[in-house]
């Protein structure tokens, strides 16, 4: 992302970003801090088309997409996000930026006047000037949005004049920010000059601001819509301005399927009947399609595609779990075969398995692609165990990166890492014991909290996915803790993928995949995929680190259901034992606790792993 300095000498641009980053912390729609002022980024229509660095597909994800995106029919829907040109910035390379908020504050101390900064506006440097007293202007640390995603500049004028009657009296626009001798929020207070109204900024937090209805302005698309939410103060840089939601697929090989012969080969099977399917088999490439397809299966295909109809959607991470499961074993001088993006092969250890280890795959090479949907703002999206997001979640609703994309920004993670599949029959004995279900009893009563507390807000909790999630959630990351001390990479490098399902689904899962796609770029002491040849002692070190906290015996007798600081999606976890980096967490450190995992100080009984692997 560069910034247009016009045909002058280019000086360097304020900041960089990576372009996985355009996907997540500085996507369309999020405020970025530069050196001297702030943006906002612009939406998908406003990516220079010249500098695409590269479009691609992986076919389930746009599947699953394209309900969700009628007009995403590209055959390469995925766009990796366009690298700007620092030489000679332009609009037709990088990704645009509009200067947000449009309120600066004067730096002055004798001054801090507020200012509304545009066209013509006194610069020095590429920094704008306060035309009175000469000195630096910076943008105001708050702005208005809403739960739908809209953002606007903050009324300073109408919240100093709070009421009708002191707006019609005074119409200036002359104001003042006081911020007291510390600068703390509390201290924050807006004066006009002109009748000497003052009014605390605090007054614009809880209920106060409530009387703010939003003007449904959507500036990275530079879009108003309808909106009858309030407003809610925002800091710029608080952590809940914006929340990427981004979906990921494995590319994984596709099964065989009737539908897909009946579509590579349409003109020739488009007329198939019953009578005529046998002849239409006795050509030679059309009959090699179908040879592992009945005549019924052929015949509904058929059906199908005439009708339109589409087949009922596949669980994403059923399907991936069942290609792992699947996987040969191990064999001396296996090597992933040139342009092959899914190559994984089972280890079998002479001397067996740590008790409860069903399975334990190496994956030599994965692809991954994550492409970016939407974001939130207050209030992050939960994705169910799928890894999909309901349509209806926690009353946010998901704010568009553009009216109507055709295509999505994407990015392609090339790495490797290993599977561990916990045992099933050990899982389910372990979910019958009474003193793992008094545990999820508590870890009920959380959730059930967190209900409450969010129906107050008019908005709905997650769902609860019961015991299994925590157990892997919580195995995950003191798994990922573990292996970080060996493998050359640092644990925010690693990145968990869990797959889960009760015993009661189709396909019940209890595995976690633990994989890199920076593979050389923090170290090679031994890479992540061999670590899984080594898991019973990454096991033994995580039983270790996770039986005592540093902050026991607090974090073990946490209650989720009675914390007053409201962490009710937690049991006995905390910064000390199970949180880990963000980025490699896929349910922001949520849906945690050691206790299922192993004996924990007041829990011993409820612990998977009742003994040291």
């Amino acid at each position: 992302m560069a910034r247009k300095f016009g045909n002058a000498e280019h000086p360097p641009p304020d900041g960089r970003v990576r372009q996985s980053q355009a996907l997540t912390n500085y996507a369309p729609g999020a405020m970025v801090d530069l050196l001297h002022d702030a943006v906002l980024v612009g939406g998908l229509d406003f990516w220079g088309k010249d500098s695409f660095a590269k479009r691609f597909d992986e076919p389930r994800l746009r599947r699953r997409l394209e309900r969700q995106f009628p007009e995403l029919r590209d055959d390469k829907p995925f766009v990796m996000p366009p690298e700007g040109d620092e030489r000679n910035p332009t609009r037709r390379c990088g990704i645009q930026v509009l200067e947000f908020p449009s309120w600066f504050v004067c730096q002055k101390p004798s001054c801090r006047k507020l200012v509304q900064v545009g066209p013509g506006c006194e610069t020095r440097a590429n920094r704008y000037v306060h035309d009175e007293c000469k000195d630096y202007l910076v943008p105001v640390r708050f702005v208005m949005a809403c739960i739908d995603g809209h953002i606007q500049d903050f009324p300073w004028a109408r919240f100093v004049h709070d009421t009708p009657e002191k707006r019609a009296r005074c119409q200036s626009r002359d104001l003042k920010l006081h911020e007291g001798s510390t600068g703390d929020f509390s201290e924050l207070v807006v004066v006009c000059l002109g009748c000497g109204q003052k009014m605390p900024l605090l007054a614009a937090t809880g209920e106060g601001a409530s009387r703010f209805t939003c003007e449904g302005h959507q500036p990275w698309m530079n879009t108003k819509v309808p909106c009858e939410q309030k407003l809610r103060l925002l800091v710029r840089t608080a952590s809940n301005s914006y929340f990427a939601e981004v979906v990921s697929s494995l590319d994984i090989p596709e099964p065989p399927s009737p539908a897909a012969a009946v579509h590579e080969h349409w003109s020739i099977l488009s007329s198939a009947t019953e009578a005529s399917l046998p002849h239409l088999r006795a050509i030679a490439h059309v009959g090699a399609a179908l040879k592992a397809f009945s005549d019924a299966q052929v015949l509904e295909a058929v059906r199908n595609k005439a009708e339109k109809r589409n087949p009922p959607p596949e669980e994403p991470r059923t399907a991936e779990f069942l290609r792992f499961i699947a996987a040969e074993p191990e064999r001396a001088g296996d090597q992933p075969p040139e342009h092959v993006n899914f190559f994984v092969r089972r280890h079998v250890p002479e001397q067996g398995l740590p008790a409860g280890v069903a399975r334990v795959v190496l994956a030599h090479r994965l692809r991954e692609v994550r492409v970016q949907t939407g974001f939130t703002r207050f209030e992050a999206r939960t994705p169910d165990l799928q890894g999909e997001y309901p349509e209806e979640s926690l009353g946010v609703k998901v704010a568009p990166l553009a009216e109507k994309p055709r295509w999505l920004p994407g990015i392609e993670i090339f790495g490797e890492g290993f599977l561990v599949q916990l045992d099933e029959a050990a899982v389910r004995a372990w979910e019958d014991r009474p003193e793992v279900q008094r545990r999820i009893h508590t870890l009920l009563g959380g959730h059930a909290a967190k209900a409450r507390a969010l129906e107050l807000q008019g908005r709905q909790a997650p769902p609860f996915h019961g015991g299994r999630l925590y157990l892997l959630h919580s195995l995950s990351h003191l798994l990922i803790q573990a292996v970080a001390l060996e493998c050359g990479y640092s644990a925010s490098a690693i990145r968990e993928r869990i797959y889960c399902a009760d015993r009661t689904a189709p396909t019940p899962m209890a595995a976690i995949l633990f994989s890199t796609g920076t593979a050389g770029a923090e170290g090679t002491l031994g890479g992540l995929l061999a670590q899984g040849r080594a898991l019973s002692s990454h096991l033994a070190r995580a039983f270790d680190q996770g039986r005592l906290c540093s902050n026991d015996p607090v974090c073990a007798a946490h209650d989720p259901s009675s914390d007053p600081t409201e962490r009710y999606l937690h049991g006995a976890a905390c910064h000390g034992c199970l949180f880990i980096a963000e980025p490699s967490c896929e349910h922001q450190n949520r849906f945690l606790d050691r206790a299922l995992v192993v004996p924990t100080l007041g829990h011993e009984g409820a612990a998977f792993f009742r003994e040291r692997p």
